[in-house]
């Protein structure tokens, strides 16, 4: 017990000590700085990564864009491998022609609404 005692005294002393308080605080100061310096670093990478990971889409894009435009260029040859109206139906460039009932004009009937 009096050694429960002596811990709770220089426990108290310690509190109303202003140097103990003052080097607590410039601890907490120096490990929020020194946190905020590594978050720092690490939103630096990322925004390097990102500039990377960018150039690299757009590269990736041109490259797509070129054999889109080279595929589209052999199907106007007079022996396409795949003839120019498929390419653009893959490519969404022309409209499908409807299949099934909404080619027959055949109306599908409403859906049930439950709540």
């Amino acid at each position: 017990m009096e050694f429960a005692n002596k811990l709770v005294g220089l426990a108290s002393r310690a509190a109303n000590n202003n140097v103990v308080i003052d080097v607590c605080l410039v601890t907490s100061f120096a490990v929020l700085g020194i946190r905020s310096l590594n978050q720092q670093n690490v939103i630096e990478s990322l925004e390097a990564e990102k500039d990377s990971l960018n150039k690299s889409n757009k590269a990736l894009k041109k490259v797509l864009w070129d054999w889109k435009q080279q595929l589209f260029a052999e199907a106007s040859s007079p022996s396409p491998l795949v003839p120019l109206d498929s390419l653009k139906a893959i490519y969404g460039e022309s409209p499908t022609p409807p299949t099934g009932d909404a080619a027959k004009g055949v109306k599908s009937p409403p859906a049930k609404f439950i709540v």
